[in-house]
């Protein structure tokens, strides 16, 4: 029998789960950086579609945030990110993250965003093969990077 996952809009109250199912996956405690993602994504005051979590076992096991874009960078068409992906390494490589961007990419539809883009370490096997299985494709648009002296 598999594992019975229900995806959910994120909300404040999970900060504390998000950051704990990063720093298993990390190995680094990120506090600062959940808190400022939760103030950008809104969730301080009300709950939006393009962050979610992810419960099994009667408790998050994952989660996906996400921002929404109408324009931004020169990309004409309304877009999304998926900024950040996280599953309990306990509960990964079984439908957890597939559940997320299923239901993330479903929000996104309905807000009438027509992309998806997301960024990937090229090194990061496991990431790259899950979003190729999720229908992702390498994007025409390059990545650039300045190290700043």
């Amino acid at each position: 029998m598999g594992l019975e996952v229900t995806v959910r809009l994120m909300r404040p109250e999970d900060l504390d789960a998000v950051v704990a199912i990063d720093e298993r996956i990390t190995g680094n405690r990120r506090d600062e950086y959940y808190r400022h993602r939760f103030e950008v994504a809104g969730l301080k005051e009300a709950q939006i579609n393009a962050s979610l979590v992810a419960e099994a076992d009667g408790r998050i096991v994952g989660f996906l945030m996400g921002t929404l874009f109408f324009g931004e960078f020169g990309i004409p068409e309304n877009s999304a990110v998926v900024d950040t992906l996280g599953v309990d390494p306990a509960f990964q490589d079984r439908g957890v993250g597939g559940a997320l961007f299923d239901q993330f990419r479903a929000n996104m539809r309905a807000a009438g965003v027509e992309r998806i883009y997301t960024l990937v370490d090229w090194k990061d096997f496991g990431l790259l093969k899950f979003f190729g299985h999720m229908g992702f494709v390498p994007s025409q648009r390059l990545s650039l990077e300045y190290p700043v002296p």
